[in-house]
């Protein structure tokens, strides 16, 4: 049965971890009392997502602090925050700028020096200073609280309108548009408070389930870590719907009944999963890149960290479509038009392998020999306009899809996969910068019609690559590199690990194994 819940259980750290409110407060006063100081600052700093209302209650009720700072009281106004971003959220509807903004720049440098001051000021109680830059905002606190937050919940809380953007209220926007502007500005905006605050916390708060928090000691929290990336472990898997969805992943990953179809499967993509570290009989939930920044050497090995950083530069997933659709007919940016547009440093070089297939699957892949680049371009964009829907296979090649088949997708290759197939996604990290040319006339899960990125597509496809050429450089180029008796026996099956050499050039520059 496929593991939608791997756990890390931590060493001899039974005791630093606790759940719920009443006892979190506890613990919390408990910390505090030890301090022997007339005046205690309390500083809760928290990461995009967090339900405020809830945490704010529990804080007050439970430790009942003499002045309480909310850090959106220290913000620009809105239509400020607005202008600050917008150079990096765009009007694109999809595509921003990868910000290079802080915190600092979100907050109103006479309204903070009005908070310092009091509280410089204060002689004694307890001051808790909560939200979004409290530790910027008092970065000498006399105990530090971290509340975390899994991206794949904060999506959710999109989608439920329960939560806004950094430093606007926009609970009611479009999901697309909340995202965007998570994506591009919000996250890195936290995550780089977060990356200065790894030794720091005393204590680490996970906000995931609501009225359900859990409480560990920045101790254990930094073991968990550590003893993570010394084993092998796995990642939360995210499932989620799409237009194009299929049934498979429902019946072998043991799914709800609800939704209609599940259309992706993100299985190691740190951005999006979580990481599970279990203390005793209490779970803590984290975002798994928590554990990329914090050991980006020990986790990717020398040669990739010195190329990425702290980024983990390959992401698995399953995409399905058995009893589904299409994904829709796309192309990823080559490398200096990602670079120049977006601010990324790298692009989506991927691979399909196939895990299962239905006679009749396809890939679509590179194009056809007898290509005009001129017509293809203006028969999607009338099919946009509303024309004649777009015909990909007047154009677009393709290939014959049987499980256990390997096909190779550098950037500024047109690809696909077609319907009734299941895909092992393999390939670099970037996986927003999807450049959509059709999208076969249907509509998204919103009901809305689906962004086409025509304008961005037409400047990366690389039309040289035809068929002999794809047929030579993507398709099933594996080599096999050792045999046995249990090979033999299992060849035609998914039950072993199948070891081959792929020979991709273009992507081996991106990634080093070590």
């Amino acid at each position: 049965m496929f593991n939608k819940f791997p756990t890390i259980s931590v060493k001899d750290h039974d005791r630093d971890c606790l759940q719920g409110w009443s006892a979190i407060a506890e613990r919390l006063q408990s910390a505090l009392n030890d301090i022997y100081k007339d005046r205690q600052i309390l500083v809760v700093e928290t990461y995009h997502g967090v339900h405020d209302d809830e945490m704010i209650s529990a804080l007050r009720t439970g430790l009942s602090p003499d002045r309480f700072i909310d850090t959106r009281n220290c913000f620009l106004h809105p239509q400020d925050v607005q202008q600050l971003v917008y150079p990096d959220v765009t009007d694109d509807r999809v595509f921003g700028y990868m910000s290079r903004l802080r915190i600092h720049d979100f907050l109103d440098t006479g309204k903070v020096q009005d908070i310092q001051e009091t509280v410089a000021s204060t002689a004694d109680g307890l001051v808790l200073i909560y939200g979004i830059g409290a530790s910027a905002i008092w970065d000498d606190p006399d105990l530090l609280v971290y509340a975390d937050m899994a991206r794949w919940e904060i999506q959710q809380r999109f989608r439920r309108d329960e939560i806004s953007n950094i430093g606007i209220m926009n609970k009611d926007a479009e999901f697309s548009v909340q995202y965007k502007q998570a994506y591009f500005v919000d996250w890195r905006v936290c995550d780089r408070i977060k990356k200065s605050l790894f030794n720091r916390i005393d204590y680490l708060l996970d906000t995931n389930t609501k009225d359900d928090p859990r409480l560990l000691s920045g101790r254990a929290y930094l073991a968990g870590l550590s003893q993570a990336v010394s084993q092998p472990f796995s990642v939360v898997p995210f499932f989620d719907p799409g237009p194009w969805g299929g049934q498979w992943m429902r019946e072998i990953c043991g799914l709800d009944e609800e939704p209609d179809n599940f259309a992706w499967c993100f299985n190691c993509v740190p951005e999006e999963n979580s990481l599970l570290l279990e203390y005793g009989d209490v779970t803590v939930e984290i975002p798994s890149v928590n554990l990329v920044f914090h050991h980006p050497r020990e986790l990717l090995g020398p040669r990739v960290h010195s190329r990425f950083g702290d980024e983990f530069p390959i992401r698995f997933d399953f995409l399905d479509t058995m009893d589904g659709g299409n994904l829709s007919l796309q192309v990823h940016p080559v490398t200096e038009y990602i670079q120049e547009q977006f601010g990324v440093h790298y692009t989506q070089d991927e691979s399909y392998y196939m895990l299962a297939a239905k006679p009749g699957a396809v890939v679509y892949l590179g194009l056809r020999d007898d290509v005009d680049p001129d017509r293809m371009l203006l028969e999607l964009r009338r099919a946009q306009a509303g024309g004649e829907p777009f015909d990909a296979e007047e154009h677009v090649q393709t290939w014959t899809a049987q499980k256990h088949d390997h096909f190779l997708i550098p950037g500024g290759t047109v690809h696909c996969s077609g319907k009734d197939s299941v895909v092992l996604e393999i390939s670099a990290t970037p996986y927003i910068f999807t450049f959509k040319l059709w999208d076969w006339g249907r509509l998204g899960l919103d009901g809305k019609p689906r962004p086409i990125n025509i304008e961005h597509g037409e400047k990366v496809i690389q039309w040289d690559r035809r068929r002999s050429w794809t047929k030579n450089e993507l398709v099933n180029r594996i080599e096999l590199i050792s045999e046995g008796d249990h090979w033999r026996e299992e060849r035609t099956g998914l039950h072993e690990v199948e070891f081959i050499e792929t020979r991709r050039h273009w992507f081996t520059d991106k990634v080093s194994h070590h």
